[in-house]
């Protein structure tokens, strides 16, 4: 009877195990599945960047190219004005990861620092905001703009990646609620004015969150096309977003190749920043704030 048993328990085991096992396998082979589907865009556009229009309609869309053909690239940068498009894209990054963080923080610090009349009001507005999509608001939006004459320029998109980022100040909300009040009481007992304390002691504090919303907020800044194409239509106001519209629209320079060449220009900036910086997307990801 006690042989049977064991025997039975140990065939649990061993059926145990081997679920285990295969459920491993799954998860591995389902994130190498996700992988490919992943890399194989990218991998197949750099690939067209460097090859020809005849090689393209000739050749497998995976085959490596034989040889660096660069023209692509060098048409992309004559023709395209690809330099003036950096520039008015980190004009709007700059701009916006600057002022988002400074006026996130501050209404955060208002929410969760004072109390005041219609309180819960303002939080239901803002939840209202989460909840409504953008293209709601975009015919209002559209004339507010129109009539504010900024249409056509950079203020446009800017005042709009501003004012219409409330998750930021969600987010804040979230890890300045974690920061004890005794911290500003001790401040204030020190003769520390509201804004001091939040310059010189909530601002450092919440960093960790900044850097991580800021990295995001660029990515997201420089990988838009709709408000860029949609406010800022002439050529001089181009980004690098809206410089892939004209090897795709315009006969004289569309072709897969050169808009291929210009996808992957597009993409190094967004590379360069979430490399030099994922170290900070992850710690302000996990980090928290300090508790009593």
């Amino acid at each position: 009877m006690m042989l049977a048993e064991l025997e039975v328990k140990k065939e649990k085991r061993s059926n145990e195990k081997a679920l285990k096992n295969l459920g491993e396998v799954l998860k591995v082979v389902f994130f190498m599945i996700i992988t490919v589907i992943v890399i194989m865009p990218i991998l197949i556009t750099v690939f067209t960047s460097f090859k020809t229009l005849a090689q393209v309609g000739s050749e497998s869309a995976l085959k490596p190219p034989t040889s660096l053909y660069l023209d692509n690239y060098k048409a992309v940068f004559e023709n395209g004005h690809v330099f003036r498009a950096l520039g008015n894209s980190m004009i709007l990054v700059i701009g916006a990861v600057s002022i988002n963080s400074i006026l996130s923080t501050m209404v955060a610090y208002c929410l969760t620092r004072f109390d005041f009349k219609l309180k819960k009001v303002y939080y239901l507005l803002f939840l209202i905001g989460l909840i409504i999509p953008g293209t709601v608001t975009e015919i209002s939006r559209f004339g507010l703009i129109t009539n504010l004459h900024l249409y056509d320029k950079l203020l446009a998109p800017l005042l709009i990646y501003v004012g219409a980022d409330l998750m930021q100040i969600y987010i804040y909300n979230q890890f300045l609620e974690q920061i004890p009040v005794s911290i500003d009481e001790s401040a204030m007992i020190d003769g520390a004015s509201y804004f001091t304390i939040y310059w010189k002691i909530i601002f450092p504090m919440v960093l960790p969150a900044t850097a991580t919303l800021g990295i995001l907020k660029a990515v997201d800044v420089l990988n838009d096309m709709y408000i860029p194409f949609l406010y800022m239509p002439s050529a001089n106001h181009r980004t690098l977003s809206t410089l892939l519209l004209k090897f795709s629209q315009d006969p004289r320079t569309s072709s897969w190749p050169k808009l291929s060449a210009a996808v992957v220009i597009v993409m190094i900036p967004t590379l360069l920043i979430y490399f030099a910086f994922q170290k900070y997307i992850f710690a302000g990801i996990t980090a928290g704030a300090v508790k009593e």
